[in-house]
């Protein structure tokens, strides 16, 4: 009789990790319905990388990112309650719930695919590295003994450590805001920022005769949401396809960006 109970109890105990593993799938997949319960989506965006997000004269968030984030509000027939971020508070935010998506020059890579999902890519972007005229910079080699800034926890952060040799003095800062002054104030020799926002400082400190020099990565954005979420990532899939079969997606580059989406990837 002994060994019956044994078996008895492994089953029961068998059962009950069933039980909780598919509570737990369940409870993963809950944000789509949550959402269409309550009639919001939080989206997280950055207000520190214009034009895909910035503070507009009227002191509200504006860009492509925010115009998107409300574009894929009015398809699930929700209201939009924008979450600001800055670069490494991006994925902490899907990870604490505190967001559903994520809007915010996010790119896509091994490493952040391990602890959130993506959805489709939504707008171009690369990163590189900029700085005045008067530094030569051919090659990644003659960042040595150079001193570069750059955002804690973006991509810019991520494709410099690759790429830069022994001897860089790289500094990070908190956001690009912060990135951006150190180097207008010479904290810093040179920058790696993302093309657009890099964009927008040169127009607005021409005295400091920046330009591009070195290309880390081309790294279109994408759309991200916490793991497990594949009934929310289906759906924005599905209005990211409507948007750019429509033109959608161009027409927002072009309003933002200058120039249109083209082809993006999934």
């Amino acid at each position: 009789m002994k060994p019956i109970q044994i078996n008895k109890r492994h089953f029961g105990l068998a059962l009950a990790s069933a039980a909780l593993l598919a509570f737990g799938n369940a409870q993963a997949q809950t944000a789509l319905d949550d959402i269409l319960k309550t009639k919001v989506v939080k989206i997280a965006v950055q207000t520190d990388s214009a034009p895909y997000g910035f503070v507009g004269t009227d002191l509200k968030p504006i860009g492509l990112d925010i115009d998107m984030a409300h574009y894929i509000g009015k398809k699930m027939g929700v209201a939009v309650e924008l979450v600001p971020v800055v670069s490494a508070s991006r994925i902490p935010a899907l990870q604490t719930r505190k967001a559903d998506l994520v809007i915010a020059t996010l790119g896509k890579n091994p490493e952040r695919e391990k602890v959130i999902d993506f959805a489709s890519s939504y707008s171009p972007f690369f990163q590189a590295v900029f700085g005045p005229k008067t530094i030569s910079v051919k090659s990644f080699a003659d960042l040595a003994g150079k001193t570069v800034g750059v955002t804690r926890g973006a991509m810019e952060d991520q494709e410099l450590n690759k790429a830069a040799p022994a001897g860089v003095d790289t500094r990070r800062f908190e956001d690009n805001n912060a990135t951006i002054a150190a180097f207008v104030s010479g904290q810093v020799q040179l920058v790696a920022l993302g093309a657009s926002v890099a964009g927008n400082m040169m127009t607005k400190n021409p005295k400091l005769s920046s330009e591009y020099k070195l290309l880390l990565k081309e790294s279109p954005n994408f759309i991200g949401i916490a793991k497990g979420e594949d009934k929310l990532k289906a759906r924005v899939n599905e209005i990211v396809a409507e948007a750019k079969k429509t033109g959608e997606l161009d027409a927002l580059a072009k309003k933002w960006l200058g120039r249109p989406a083209g082809d993006l990837p999934l």
